[in-house]
């Protein structure tokens, strides 16, 4: 029965946020469908748990130069369109993850269509974890994963696309984030008091997600420490943006990462696969620094992120960053430099949120990357924390390279179930 009327209580929870922002029905809403098996009729074990969900955000962008006089572009999209299955396998210790892409622009295979073997990229995560250790207080743990996820990178790429506080990611994340790999990653947690550390670990295979292709260089090495002196978020508020809690103390997390990618094959590990002029594949030593911090209190948010990334070259080389042999048959090169992001935001009351972001991306050479700062201003209504919301903001770009800047405008409405 309850599965059953589970649509209509989201389409009158769309339409009408005060009518149930107290009842059972939101209560159900945030917890979604739940699917459980026991042992036997007492229900006294349970053995198997999924959850299925589903996403969708719909945009509208439009962006141009408000002094050219030119044409502005304008698009509506679906910018994105997932679907997860989540749970655990006999044992609460014995987790799973699931995510699958719908959407044109998720499924999009250009650069890597080859590598990909043809096929669209229907696999964001496929990840098996288990809880191999946990002491009787459940403050020490360690968690083996393996499969295709995210690397332990960037907050804000670990954040999920769902639970951002403005419409998108910032440029940093977009140009240095490490994104999904297929491989084997170690997480720990470790508390004492209220100071939580949380070494990460993790040994892939360095081209990215749904790449079927033989490993074109070496493997990627990736490291995490996460620390929070002042105790855990609410409901895991570290990972996901907006004090939608509204922390009674304040909570603070630093983190740093770092990544050793040898012979990589890609501009960035999303990007173009480099081919030289012998149509090989080109395979230089990536390394990729990342350091954050989250802070909430009482409705107000602050994220800031920094990132480096280099080429390595080997020893004996004289190479130097821009050397000719580090650009590829088409003119393309590795997407080396440094940014920072910094945001901000304070959530009002009927949960309102003013945002505001400032990002730069600077590279090593004219040939990684246009250089550029970007100034965001954010409104957003919170429906239903991050499952039912309405985003717009507005940004000014202003790149190096020229002295035009241009204006980015963005509408998006989400809905998670």
């Amino acid at each position: 029965m309850k599965i059953s009327c589970y649509p209509i209580v989201a389409l009158l929870l769309i339409f009408s946020n005060q009518l149930f922002s107290q009842s059972k029905l939101v209560s159900i809403y945030k917890k979604g469908i739940q699917i459980k098996a026991f042992t036997d009729s007492t229900r006294t074990q349970q053995i198997f748990l999924l959850k299925p969900e589903f996403r969708f955000q719909t945009r509208f962008e439009s962006s141009g130069n408000p002094e050219g006089g030119e044409k502005w572009d304008a698009n509506f999209m679906i910018r994105r369109a997932r679907l997860k299955f989540s749970g655990f396998l006999y044992s609460p210790d014995v987790m799973y993850k699931v995510e699958l892409s719908l959407s044109s622009n998720d499924l999009k295979s250009t650069a890597d269509f080859k590598e990909a073997g043809g096929s669209t990229k229907v696999i964001l995560d496929a990840v098996l974890m288990w809880r191999f250790y946990k002491n009787k207080s459940g403050k020490q743990s360690l968690t083996l994963w393996a499969g295709q996820t995210k690397l332990p990178g960037n907050r804000q790429r670990l954040v999920s696309s769902q639970a951002l506080q403005l419409v998108d990611r910032s440029q940093v994340n977009s140009i240095f984030n490490l994104d999904r790999d297929i491989g084997v990653h170690l997480h720990g947690q470790f508390q004492a008091g209220s100071v939580v550390i949380r070494p990460i670990f993790a040994f892939s295979k360095g081209e990215g997600r749904n790449i079927i292709a033989n490993n074109m260089g070496g493997f990627s090495y990736t490291g995490k420490l996460e620390f929070l002196p002042l105790g855990l978020f609410t409901n895991k508020g570290d990972y996901f943006e907006a004090d939608l809690e509204r922390e009674e103390k304040p909570k603070l997390s630093l983190a740093a990462s770092a990544t050793y990618n040898e012979g990589a094959a890609r501009d960035r590990q999303t990007g173009n696969f480099l081919i030289d002029t012998a149509g090989e594949y080109m395979a230089n030593n990536l390394l990729t620094v990342l350091g954050d911090a989250m802070f909430k209190y009482k409705g107000f948010s602050l994220l800031v992120e920094g990132a480096y990334k280099r080429v390595l070259l080997k020893s004996g080389q004289s190479l130097s960053v821009t050397d000719s042999t580090l650009i590829s048959a088409s003119g393309k090169t590795y997407q080396t430099g440094w940014g920072i992001s910094a945001q901000a935001g304070y959530l009002f009351k009927h949960n309102i949120e003013l945002a505001a972001r400032y990002t730069r991306v600077v590279p090593d050479w004219s040939k990684s990357f246009t250089g550029l700062d970007e100034y965001t201003i954010g409104l957003s209504k919170y429906v239903i924390g991050h499952k039912l919301k309405v985003q717009t903001d507005v940004t000014l770009v202003d790149k190096f390279d020229t002295s035009d800047y241009s204006m980015r405008y963005r509408l998006q409405v989400e809905v998670a179930f």
